[in-house]
């Protein structure tokens, strides 16, 4: 258990550092109006915060720097969400203000301000597309060859897809087509969209339409897809300009990690409430092990419908990031429930 003043001088290390980057000594602590200890017994407490793993101790100086440990501590017991600025809060309603938009286009704009507003990497999980279910299909035929499928799931998650159309099918049989898979696949969750197709589409394609074989197989390449999900990126090269990765082969380790989308979608997805932090070594991955990453969920209804999260250095502006994400996530919400 931690003393009051070991608590106050924990904070005052973990604030001023994720701040400047640099080790925190007994006498810039000892000037801070808020501590009224001496150098001296400043010194014997971030020892003895030291030993029970809290703090770190630089070769370069005298000064402490948090560990993980601190950082787990500060973020479960010392954390207090910043109050964010009119600015801030107007940006980031601004971006669902726009009906017209699509669901991709409001994901993808909320990234970049969130990247924007925190200089660190922000990643959105979209739509889990496997359990979104089916509001309507659109087929569009671009020439005699070729056509496209548009899906729009309950969520406004919209798939284009283009595919081959077979020489010998007619326009008013792809017309057949699209009106029966539109009467039995609504409402049909994406991955259930095979054996619906195998079961019972089929058989119906082979009653209303001529050369249903060859039409049925390039339709079901249109309709299935084996994506789990969709990431959304903003500020991929934000942690270029953090202290912590100016070494050339752990930034590219990150940049790496980050381009494995099927890796980050299982680390992102959760389906607990509330914000969830993965700091350092808690992070499963070796090239994320200098990092914290900080989720929260957006949700349509009671469905959760993808995650957001921050990816940053250790040293991030914990209290500020917690409270981004949280109206970030409550405006989503919100916009989602009223647009759908």
């Amino acid at each position: 258990m931690l003393t009051s003043r070991q608590l106050q001088i924990l904070k005052v290390i973990i604030d001023d550092f994720i701040l400047t980057a640099q080790p925190v000594g007994s006498r810039y602590i000892s000037k801070k109006e808020s501590v009224e200890s001496s150098p001296a017994t400043i010194r014997n407490e971030m020892a003895d915060l030291e030993e029970m793993g809290f703090l770190e101790k630089t070769h370069s100086s005298s000064g402490r720097v948090p560990s993980e440990k601190g950082y787990r501590f500060y973020v479960d017991h010392l954390l207090s969400p910043s109050q964010l600025s009119k600015n801030e809060k107007t940006e980031i309603e601004g971006t669902f203000g726009q009906r017209m938009l699509e669901f991709e286009q409001v994901v993808e704009r909320s990234a970049g301000i969130l990247s924007n507003l925190t200089n660190y990497t922000s990643i959105i999980l979209g739509p889990e597309v496997f359990e979104n279910k089916l509001k309507q299909l659109q087929i569009t035929p671009l020439n005699k060859e070729t056509a496209v499928a548009v899906l729009v799931t309950n969520t406004g998650h919209v798939e284009h897809r283009v595919f081959t159309i077979p020489v010998e099918i007619e326009p008013s049989d792809l017309e057949k087509m699209v009106n029966i898979l539109n009467d039995r696949l609504k409402g049909v969750a994406l991955i259930e969209l095979p054996n619906r197709l195998n079961e019972e589409v089929f058989s119906l394609l082979r009653e209303h339409a001529e050369h249903y074989n060859d039409a049925f197989h390039y339709l079901r390449s249109a309709l299935v897809d084996d994506k789990p999900a969709k990431l959304y990126v903003g500020g991929k090269t934000n942690m270029l300009m953090q202290p912590e990765f100016r070494d050339v082969d752990k930034i590219r380790s990150i940049m790496s990690m980050i381009e494995e989308e099927r890796d980050i979608a299982k680390l992102l997805k959760t389906n607990d409430q509330g914000i969830q932090m993965m700091i350092g070594h808690e992070n499963p991955f070796d090239a994320l092990q200098h990092c914290s990453i900080i989720t929260a969920n957006y949700y349509l209804g009671n469905q959760q419908v993808g995650t957001i999260a921050l990816l940053g250095p250790t040293r991030m502006e914990y209290n500020r990031v917690v409270a981004l994400i949280e109206e970030l996530s409550k405006n989503m919400t919100k916009t989602f429930k009223e647009w759908y």
